[in-house]
């Protein structure tokens, strides 16, 4: 099969098609034909040595398909079931191994690419929005990188929690599309000198003085500063990955003097580990998207074999919604 290597730590260079033997099915596990691999942040981190990997490994763990092998003790998947999945290392690649107790299920009125597109971003803006900080009618969050992703599908489900979104962009194009989501306001963090100033002026001059009550913080260390200043008193800051680099240590009395705030640093992982969890948060997401409700932007595509495009795409911020290889 045609796959890609990550062969060293490094950029988008270091990523390469190469042709490997086709996987096995172990037990507890299926093969699954990828229809469409996710391209996420997180695989950039892997790739440029930010997370401990061995190299070369396949990049990529989230994905679409039809199974086309089933391992031993595995009972409620067949030859020819459509699943998708958050959490299959190696899915830059035509085939991939899945553990049976990550795979999930495909609606029929779905199709396979925007399945695809849902399990990291839908998931995580599901968890989000209805466990880390549960909104409620009436309260206002701040979302940085509006128009990414996670940004666009979190920015529909908390208003169609009741909640008000002020979003982050960087251009008109992005902030159409966050404004199509739903978000009341918009920042165009481009425009502005300072972010850690600017942004929480505009925030506070926008709530009455008083702050969000959540600000979601994709972007990481550019943005860090600008969000916890923007949040009103016992409120949270969730900071849920790094797109700009990695969030430096700070003094947790910064989070004492500017209200008694909260703050933390999920992960997808720790909210779907119970498969009963995980299912109940693919479900709400796939049902929604299949019904309508949830529209899913899949903002780029590349053939399997440009993933290095597909990764200088990414991190150049030169994208809208989900980022997808197709073998």
């Amino acid at each position: 099969m045609r796959a890609i290597h990550a062969t060293q730590a490094g950029g988008p260079e270091v990523l390469s098609a190469v042709e490997l033997a086709d996987p096995a099915a172990g037990p507890g596990e299926v093969v699954a034909e990828v229809a469409a691999a996710g391209v996420n942040f997180i695989d950039t981190y892997k790739r440029g040595g930010v997370y401990p990997m061995d190299f070369p490994h396949v990049p990529g763990a989230e994905g679409a398909g039809t199974v086309v092998a089933v391992g031993e003790g595995v009972t409620d998947l067949a030859v020819g079931d459509r699943i998708a999945w958050a959490d299959a290392p190696g899915s830059y690649a035509e085939r991939v191994v899945v553990p049976a107790d990550v795979a999930l299920p495909v609606p029929d009125a779905l199709d396979l690419q925007t399945a695809a597109a849902l399990p990291l971003q839908g998931m995580t803006a599901h968890y989000l929005v209805a466990s880390t900080f549960p909104l409620h009618p009436g309260q206002t969050a701040l979302l940085t990188a509006a128009a990414g992703g996670v940004g666009l599908l979190l920015t529909q489900l908390a208003v169609a929690r009741g909640a008000r979104v002020i979003g982050m962009v960087g251009s008109a194009e992005k902030e159409a599309l966050a404004r199509e989501a739903g978000a009341s306001e918009i920042i165009r963090y481009t425009e502005l000198d300072d972010l850690t100033t600017e942004v929480p002026r505009i925030v506070r001059d926008l709530t009455d003085g008083v702050g969000v009550d959540v600000a979601y913080d994709g972007v990481g260390k550019d943005t860090f500063d600008a969000s916890l200043a923007s949040v009103r008193r016992r409120g949270m800051l969730v900071l849920f990955g790094g797109a700009s680099g990695q969030v430096p240590p700070f003094d947790l009395q910064r989070l004492n003097r500017a209200g008694s705030l909260f703050t933390t640093r999920p992960t997808l992982g720790h909210y779907t580990a119970d498969r009963e969890e995980l299912l109940w948060r693919a479900g709400e997401i796939f049902a929604a998207a299949a019904a309508g409700t949830l529209k899913v932007r899949i903002g780029a595509t590349f053939p399997l074999a440009e993933a290095r495009a597909a990764h200088e795409a990414l991190e150049g911020r030169a994208t809208t919604g989900k980022v997808l290889l197709v073998p």
